[in-house]
């Protein structure tokens, strides 16, 4: 129950933000980065949070319904629009699959695993 009351906590906060400084992201996604970054310096500590991840990831299907179902609403105006939601879809794609290796080959403590693992088999 920690990990959900910390989940709540979070997006609760991406909400002050979102409405509070008009920071043009959504407050789940500010919610998010914070957790992230909470993570990251040990504010938070990653048992926490993890029994309140495998319960959101067990139900992740259910998750998306609403987005599914919002989706289904706007069917003829997405059959309209198909091209330009296609090169939307594929190029965000693309954009975050080469924003995350970037990210995780310049993360600190990746790369001193990777500087270790090369000394160690040369």
């Amino acid at each position: 129950m920690r990990g959900i009351a910390l989940f709540t906590i979070f997006y609760l906060l991406g909400i002050g933000l979102e409405k509070g400084l008009s920071v043009p992201l959504p407050a789940n996604v500010i919610g998010l980065a914070l957790l992230t970054v909470s993570l990251s310096i040990g504010l938070i500590k990653l048992e926490w949070v993890d029994a309140g991840s495998s319960i959101a990831i067990r139900h992740m299907g259910l998750l998306f319904i609403p987005a599914i179902v919002g989706a289904a609403a706007y069917g003829n105006e997405l059959r309209a629009a198909w091209l330009p939601v296609t090169l939307s879809i594929v190029l965000n794609t693309l954009f975050t699959m080469l924003a995350a290796g970037a990210v995780i080959r310049l993360w600190p403590d990746r790369r001193k695993e990777h500087d270790v693992s090369r000394s160690t088999s040369a």
